[in-house]
């Protein structure tokens, strides 16, 4: 985990969920327990960021104005002790769970993570609040996140009404192309721009073609990262112009029963290196998800793990090293100094 002296670690973890059986764990258990032996890499961070997966509330309604299978709600202080133990920058709370407690729990969720300094994008107490930009700085780099989400379109925010920025991904309409101009904005106020992205339906091995298309083109209108989640399994990494894009970075804490053969038990801590203003090359942890514990994944099942991931990024055209216990794709050309 050694870096440059002007360089920076970028964390981006999946769907971090708080709610249900992993609230009851974390509630008894240590400070920290449900990042099991993963809290080092990820503190290593100068700036992390995750996709929120459960609303932080006491608020005890559920959701009824559409049906819903599952609803995730967490103990507000457990929860934020929790994230502020792994020392989590940013959260997109842009998903089809941020509201599963009606618009109470939502504003409450808002509310805690604005009293734990942790910022938040994609969701607010209206539209225009729900669209808004975090910025966030680490040494000199003002770092700006944005985010939506395809899923729930009934929780989709209003100009008077909390919510999520809910956009349908069809590259070519004029709610993505309003969208795209939103992305050209926030690029102007920071150095490196982020966009968090809760798409797609659940246990899908490779983003569609329309999800290809739409990521290009963000990153076309000034984006330079990526990060998508809701597929509950990872997918390929693909560097497109210098800039890379995580389809879905999986789920990474939770009390979800595995799929035996999506495996949404097997994610990555996936670290981004930016030297300056420039992506140099990530780093990707194998992780084995326990019931409510992340935990650094071992011996065959980490080789497993990995392969799938090689794979993956083999079919989208990104070149990956295996080391002994992570892989690595190297994003910028260095230069290679011969002895004379």
């Amino acid at each position: 985990m050694s870096k440059l002296p002007d360089q920076k670690r970028f964390v981006f973890l999946g769907d971090v969920m708080l709610g249900r059986g992993v609230n009851e764990v974390i509630r008894k258990a240590p400070t920290g327990y449900a990042w099991g032996n993963t809290l080092e890499i990820i503190k290593s961070a100068d700036y992390s960021l995750i996709n929120l997966e459960c609303a932080l509330t006491y608020h005890e309604k559920n959701w009824a104005k559409t049906p819903k299978a599952y609803y995730f709600r967490a103990d507000p202080g457990v929860a934020i002790a929790c994230l502020r133990a792994a020392d989590i920058s940013c959260a997109c709370v842009a998903n089809n769970h941020i509201l599963d407690f009606q618009e109470e729990g939502l504003v409450d969720t808002l509310n805690f993570l604005d009293k734990a300094g942790i910022c938040h994008a994609g969701a607010g107490r209206n539209l225009s609040e729900a669209r808004e930009p975090a910025y966030r700085t680490t040494g000199n780099i003002r770092v700006g996140l944005i985010a939506f989400t395809d899923n729930e379109p009934a929780f989709a925010a209003t100009p008077d009404l909390p919510g999520v920025e809910y956009l349908p991904v069809y590259a070519d309409t004029e709610p993505f192309n309003s969208f795209l101009e939103a992305v050209f904005e926030a690029k102007r106020a920071c150095d490196i721009l982020i966009v968090s992205v809760h798409w797609g339906p659940n246990m899908e091995f490779r983003p569609p073609i329309e999800f290809r298309e739409a990521a290009h083109r963000m990153i076309a209108a000034g984006a330079d990262i990526i990060h998508g989640h809701s597929a509950h399994n990872f997918q390929g990494i693909e560097v497109y112009e210098g800039k890379p894009i995580f389809y879905a970075t999986g789920d990474f804490i939770d009390d979800y029963a595995i799929d035996p053969i999506y495996r949404n038990d097997w994610t990555f801590i996936f670290v981004l290196n930016i030297s300056g203003m420039e992506m140099d090359s990530i780093e990707l942890y194998p992780v084995h998800i326990s019931f409510a514990q992340a935990l650094l994944a071992k011996g065959p099942e980490s080789t497993l793990i990995m392969d799938r991931m090689e794979a993956m990024c083999g079919e989208l055209g990104t070149k990956v090293t295996r080391q002994k216990d992570m892989l690595t794709i190297q994003i910028a050309e260095r230069e290679v100094k011969r002895a004379v």
